[in-house]
């Protein structure tokens, strides 16, 4: 579609562009052959940087890439054809997040734990600049956004707290916050998200392609000559099964995400998986990583290799629904947004990492209990991830401790297990742990195992009924594992204990009545979950 001249949709006054090592990117329209030439000033109007770019035909786009900027502002960018000028003011360079998902990411500051207070706080942050893509869906890949909500802004109470799942999504918010608390330079905040999706309608269709059957059997982790993760046993992903409107395959790809693929990013933020709690559960193991990998190369490529190829991609891990549901899928996808490791970063997901959200529950919420209000635990976990794995702060704790190995107790029917960090132990009568010790495994029956003793680093279980034969182990496998803040095992530095679901390898170390266990990560299919 013609704009006439100037800059695309998402190019405003107040706007965050890619500070260095990386060039931002900026492009807009005008008369096909025309030359443009885009100018970068100071605030007094001193030039600092020109380029030009001539408009392409027949899309009668133009495309530049700036040279690397330091972090400040504020300056102006000038796009100039002929004797027609558009300038954009107060623009800033420093960091720009993407935050994408579902409601969860949708959910607004107005509608979290402190509102008033955080609202309020708002004119404190005049640096970290906000941006929302209007809920769009199409059919086609677009290559501009068709509606905005909220144009690139100075964050104030009101469009911060627009009102309820509106804007501006309050994770995406504190992220960027606590993010500028750390780096003191600007950070710009794009809103990219819609209620209630799966993520299938935020994939490329050639990202949905890695997950099918005639592609999943070449390889299970990122392989050469396929730029995506494959994964083995992952039914079909039919092109509309069980979907319409905004949860259909590649509608908000097309409209909300590949219109954006010319954006130069620091990061990624996506809070999103509820949907698929109910929907496809099992290919989450493929179909996210897919994501991550496509989106990833999508940006390098849009950003003629500006945005990084791994760029650092941070996800919230489901939270909690409802209390004492005998339903599982919550924590399958939980598992699954591991790629059933457990962990992240892992092989299968580089440069990621995740806020573990489990006991952050909210069976008051006036908004439903799949909507907790703490958000501000959620974007505290995630911004801990992204300065350790994005900005590389080193001895940051990021992560709540994981299992490294067990010992069996054979005539004592107990099992140590090693935990790779030091332990809080908030909850000591909860049936956090399960054992599986039933065989053929796929008639699985799991049994639960009593914590008799928490050490430093180990956990003691009492296997009970079980014997010795202990064939798999699992943690916190529930849809509502605990009460607010109080699972069982946390670190040193009050981060959850994440789930896990793990085999039991026998080895040949045994020294009288002990026997190490070797821990694996299992796939659900294995043990009939």
């Amino acid at each position: 579609r013609s704009l006439g001249k100037g800059f695309a949709s998402y190019y405003g006054d107040h706007m965050v562009l890619q500070k260095e090592p990386a060039g931002a990117v900026v492009w807009g329209y005008g008369e096909p052959g025309a030359v443009v030439v885009v100018a970068v000033s100071g605030d007094g109007g001193l030039v600092l940087m020109k380029k030009t770019a001539q408009v392409k035909e027949p899309s009668g786009t133009w495309t530049t890439i700036l040279d690397p900027m330091d972090q400040g502002g504020p300056y102006m960018l000038t796009a100039r054809q002929g004797s027609e000028n558009v300038t954009l003011r107060d623009i800033c360079f420093g960091d720009v997040w993407l935050c994408s998902g579902q409601s969860n990411m949708v959910m607004t500051v107005l509608q979290i734990t402190n509102a008033s207070r955080e609202l309020a706080a708002a004119a404190h942050y005049p640096y970290v600049r906000v941006f929302a893509a209007a809920p769009s869906r199409s059919d086609v890949e677009l290559d501009d956004l068709e509606h905005i909500d909220l144009p690139w802004s100075i964050p104030t109470a009101e469009n911060l707290g627009h009102g309820n799942f509106t804007y501006f999504s309050a994770v995406c918010w504190l992220l960027g916050r606590y993010l500028y608390e750390a780096l003191r330079y600007p950070v710009g905040l794009v809103e990219v998200a819609w209620g209630g999706t799966p993520i299938e309608a935020w994939s490329s269709p050639r990202a949905l392609q890695a997950c099918t059957p005639s592609t999943r059997a070449e390889c299970s982790k990122p392989c050469e000559g396929h730029p995506l993760p494959l994964r083995r046993g992952i039914s079909n992903i039919s092109p509309h099964q069980h979907f319409s409107g905004p949860q259909t395959p590649s509608v908000l790809w097309n409209a909300m995400i590949h219109p954006l693929l010319n954006m130069t990013l620091r990061g990624i933020a996506w809070y999103q998986g509820e949907a698929n709690a109910f929907l496809h559960t099992d290919q989450y193991n493929c179909t996210f990583p897919a994501l991550i990998a496509d989106w990833r190369q999508a940006f390098h490529a849009g950003s003629a290799g500006q945005t990084e190829l791994l760029l650092p991609f941070g996800f919230v891990q489901l939270s909690t629904y409802r209390q004492q549901s005998p339903q599982n899928s919550f924590a399958r996808l939980r598992w699954h947004q591991t790629a059933d490791v457990g962990v992240v970063p892992n092989a299968r997901m580089p440069r990621t990492f995740m806020a573990v959200a489990m006991d952050l529950c909210d069976e008051h919420s006036p908004y439903g209990s799949i909507h907790p209000q703490d958000k501000q635990n959620v974007a505290h976990r995630l911004q801990l991830g992204a300065r350790a794995v994005a900005y590389g702060e080193k001895n940051l704790v990021f992560q709540g401790p994981f299992p490294t190995r067990a010992v069996l107790e054979v005539t004592r029917a107990l099992l140590n297990i090693t935990y790779s960090q030091q332990l809080v132990w908030h909850r000591r009568d909860m049936p956090a742990f399960e054992v599986c010790c039933s065989s053929p495994v796929s008639l699985c029956r799991w049994l639960p195992a009593p914590m008799v003793a928490v050490g430093s680093h180990t956990v003691t279980l009492a296997l009970g009924g079980c014997g010795t034969l202990v064939l798999a182990l699992r943690y916190a496998w529930a849809e509502w594992p605990c009460e607010y803040q109080s699972c069982a095992l946390y670190n040193t530095q009050g981060l959850p204990a994440p789930p896990f679901l793990l085999e039991t390898l026998r080895s040949s170390s045994r020294a009288g009545e002990m026997e190490l266990l070797r821990l694996r990560p299992s796939s659900l299919l294995a043990w009939g979950i």
